[in-house]
């Protein structure tokens, strides 16, 4: 038995719907300081509020440690994602993060440690190294698979499929005292524009080694770094 040409109309008109409200939109952030010079590396994030986030099944990613610096020095991840710490450096390591979010001691190790890191609760991990006191960076954890960090320009992009949001921005050099950034957006079939302006102050530790200092000993595989 064959559908009416009525219910056909029908069928196609939820199939058009349901096609139209999973359609990706695009979110374009702007992201400057007080000065108004671009900010690079503030983590922008869209929490969806009418339907969950799927989960991150089997999500892996990489923090590694190259020219005695963490690169990246800030990496996002979606809640339930493993990080791999692997050593690119001639010199031993031993990465631990004191953060509430995440816990954790990786002692004494070169070249790609084999065990990873399972982030499994949403917040901002800070990460350090025992060895050398300049090394800091960051495991930003959120509750969502659409995130981008801002590049030199101060500009992110996120494509996610349409709907409501709760957007969050986020940077390390940001007053720990002045509230997050957090706002609800509409994803619909036309490009959606922010901009914000962030007061920031420099971080106490620049991940970057004294001058000279990671001349012989940072990066083993500098030859294929890229």
């Amino acid at each position: 038995m064959h559908p009416s040409p009525l219910l056909r109309l029908a069928l196609g008109l939820i199939l058009t719907a349901s096609a139209a409200g999973s359609r990706a939109s695009a979110l374009r952030v702007d992201v400057h300081d007080a000065s108004g010079a671009p900010v690079a590396d503030a983590v922008v994030s869209l929490v969806p509020l009418d339907h969950p986030a799927p989960p991150a099944h089997g999500a892996h990613a990489i923090m590694d440690q190259r020219n005695l610096s963490f690169v990246p020095q800030v990496l996002v991840v979606q809640t339930g994602t493993e990080v791999g710490f692997p050593n690119s450096d001639n010199v031993r390591h031993h990465v631990y993060s004191f953060s509430p979010a995440k816990r954790f001691e990786l002692k004494l190790y070169a070249g790609n440690h084999a065990s990873s890191v399972l982030f499994d609760h949403p917040g901002v991990d800070t990460l350090g190294c025992n060895i050398h006191d300049w090394m800091l960076g960051y495991v930003v954890v959120v509750d969502t698979p659409w995130f981008a960090k801002t590049g030199n320009d101060g500009i992110a992009r996120v494509d996610a499929p349409a709907g409501r949001y709760t957007l969050q921005l986020w940077d390390a050099r940001q007053d720990p005292g002045t509230p997050p950034v957090s706002e609800t957006v509409t994803l619909g079939a036309s490009p959606t524009e922010r901009q914000y302006t962030l007061a920031l102050h420099p971080a106490e530790l620049t991940n970057r080694p004294p001058p000279g200092l990671e001349i012989g000993l940072g990066d083993r595989t500098s030859a294929h770094a890229h």
